[in-house]
């Protein structure tokens, strides 16, 4: 190779790196709240410090309905979220809610990480390895790829599970729970969308 046609290479490299790291990243945003509108692309939300806010509902736009579960649904192997909060150093976590993803879902957003529902709250989806009794409720131990966590769930904690919907349940005063990305024009384009019936809030 020329030293002309190598120059012109690393230079095309180069500038291709250079422009790949000047486009801004989207933004995660998390909304919680309720329905005021929807046009079939465009979803009013009022969250829940009183927001007005719009969303981009695009067809890629994965939807989610809820459903009440129970304790006893949850089984070792099961693939869980667990939103979760530890009221001091050395104390163990407390679940807020627990979600039990369905089998094709399983390994969504595995690990344990920051969370925004509350101050201080964690999130953890993880599998469940065992279930111990407690005097506070039932013990989760639960394994993700680089670590573990023990979460005790209270008698009374919101559990819930999901199915595949679409954009018929998007009516106002339905409760949302919506992962969306901004752009660099501040625009909020929905990924995933979690969906309250009979008035059921999404917990996480």
């Amino acid at each position: 190779m020329s030293k002309i046609k190598a120059f012109l290479l690393a230079f095309t490299i180069l500038f291709g790196v250079t422009d790949a790291m000047a486009q801004p990243q989207p933004i995660t945003v998390r909304i919680r709240g309720t329905v005021t509108a929807f046009d079939t692309q465009e979803l009013g939300v009022k969250t829940r410090n009183g927001m007005k806010l719009k969303v981009h509902v695009t067809d890629d736009t994965k939807i989610n309905v809820l459903s009440p579960m129970k304790m006893s649904d949850i089984k070792e192997g099961s693939f869980v979220g667990v939103t979760a909060i530890q009221h001091g150093p050395g104390t163990p976590l407390q679940a807020r809610e627990v979600h039990i993803f369905p089998e094709a879902q399983r390994g969504t957003g595995e690990g344990h990480y920051d969370w925004d529902l509350e101050p201080g709250s964690s999130m953890t989806n993880a599998n469940v390895d065992a279930i111990v009794a407690t005097n506070t409720g039932e013990e989760l131990t639960l394994s993700y790829k680089g670590g573990n966590q023990k979460i005790v769930v209270p008698k009374g904690i919101p559990i819930i599970t999901f199915t595949p919907a679409d954009k018929s349940l998007l009516k106002p005063g339905v409760k949302v729970f919506v992962i969306t990305e901004q752009g660099a024009d501040g625009r909020l384009t929905a990924k995933r969308m979690l969906v309250g019936r009979d008035g059921m809030e999404p917990p996480m």
